[in-house]
């Protein structure tokens, strides 16, 4: 029995996969603890607001993980090197529902009537922005699309992003700003200076 005990809450990301590349399950534990409420929201964000599918995606990427630790790179930090491995499958599953995409009938099944202390007429603008917000940002290049997404829904820094798509910072700047001014181009209908 050794005499040093492991303080998980001390290890950097870094320090606990290695430990779990050995087998440590604690390390394993520290690490989804850290990591498995953001990893389900991204993926619930970025998968169209799926939760269960967002949290299946989270236990995928877990499982991948405790299978093989070694996929690891250590020359990366963990954060931007999970979320890059999180962004990659979402692609995966773009592309997957490109493919069975249907339409529906247009009739928007989460928007409350009855029990909502908000007006109906709030709730339809809130309703309406959203959508016009996700079509705005649906109708943006890849490429300027997931910085936006990564930046401003994710909350990543700008240093983050360009670590997860391997570009520089000055090209993620470059894709906010285009994405940015096109998004407020189509929803400056919801600007309140224009509604005097």
């Amino acid at each position: 029995m050794g005499i040093f005990r492991v303080n998980y809450k001390k290890q950097t990301d870094e320090q606990l996969v290695r430990l779990m590349g050995k087998g440590d399950e604690r390390a394993f534990d520290e690490v989804y603890q850290r990591y498995g409420s953001k990893l389900a929201y991204y993926f619930t964000r970025k998968l169209k607001h799926d939760k269960e599918k967002g949290e299946d995606f989270m236990h995928d990427l877990f499982a991948k993980l405790i299978d093989r630790p070694e996929l690891f790179d250590p020359n990366r930090s963990f954060k931007t090197w999970i979320y890059s491995v999180a962004n990659n499958m979402c692609i995966n599953e773009y592309k997957k529902m490109a493919v069975r995409s249907n339409t529906n009938n247009g009739i928007s099944s989460d928007l409350q009537v009855a029990g909502n202390s908000q007006p109906i007429e709030e709730q339809l603008n809130e309703k309406n922005f959203s959508t016009d917000l996700e079509k705005a940002i649906s109708k943006l290049e890849d490429k300027h699309r997931e910085v936006f997404v990564m930046r401003h829904i994710d909350g990543l820094s700008v240093k983050e992003v360009a670590e997860i798509m391997d570009i520089n910072e000055g090209t993620v700047k470059s894709r906010l700003f285009y994405a940015t001014k096109k998004i407020a181009g189509v929803l400056q209908m919801y600007n309140p200076i224009n509604e005097e």
